[in-house]
């Protein structure tokens, strides 16, 4: 008889999406995610698989979770230029003073389009991301014709400013940024 699980999996997960966020994929072992998720390595592969596996999963519990509650907080309602500009500002001020970014962007830019098993997971976090841009969009200029195009430039601006963050780029300038672009979509 197979022993029952004695640990919390979301709980577990959420340890590991910190670990691979900090530490990017090739840098966290399974000894990291060990003391990270305070599991032992039979523990997680037992539970999860190997760590590519854990991986995307850890990248399905960022979309669902972080990138989701990140979106519904300042896009589900009230004004969609406010909630956009209050959501792009977020990005310079990341909790505990850190610039670690985004599980999705430092993926993009680890992994690069090497036929990752992590695309699915990137690809999915970037929808999101943009289809909530695009209805944004829509809510603040109903009919417009280049919302699509509008929804992709905010992706890029989004995940432009997060590699630049992480790379150390002065935030009074991408402040400056952000309002030049919301400024322009008041038109």
């Amino acid at each position: 008889m197979a022993r029952p699980v004695e640990f919390e999996l979301d709980q577990a997960l959420d340890a590991a999406v910190e670990a691979f966020r900090h530490q990017g994929f090739a840098g966290t072992s399974i000894k990291a995610l060990e003391r990270a998720t305070g599991l032992s390595s039979g523990s997680l592969y037992n539970s999860f698989g190997d760590k590519d596996v854990i991986f995307q999963q850890v990248l399905g519990r960022y979309v669902d979770t972080v990138v989701a509650r990140r979106l519904a907080r300042h896009l589900g309602q009230g004004d969609p230029l406010d909630g956009l500009r209050a959501l792009f500002m977020t990005l310079l001020d990341e909790p505990g003073g850190g610039s670690f970014g985004c599980l999705l962007t430092n993926t993009a830019v680890e992994f690069g389009p090497a036929g990752s098993e992590a695309l699915a997971g990137l690809h999915r976090g970037f929808k999101a991301q943009e289809d909530a841009f695009l209805a944004a969009i829509e809510r603040l200029s109903p009919g417009r014709a280049d919302a699509a195009s509008a929804a992709r430039r905010l992706l890029a601006l989004y995940q432009g400013i997060l590699v630049l963050i992480r790379a150390g780029y002065p935030k009074e300038a991408l402040r400056e940024a952000i309002a030049f672009e919301f400024d322009g979509l008041k038109q």
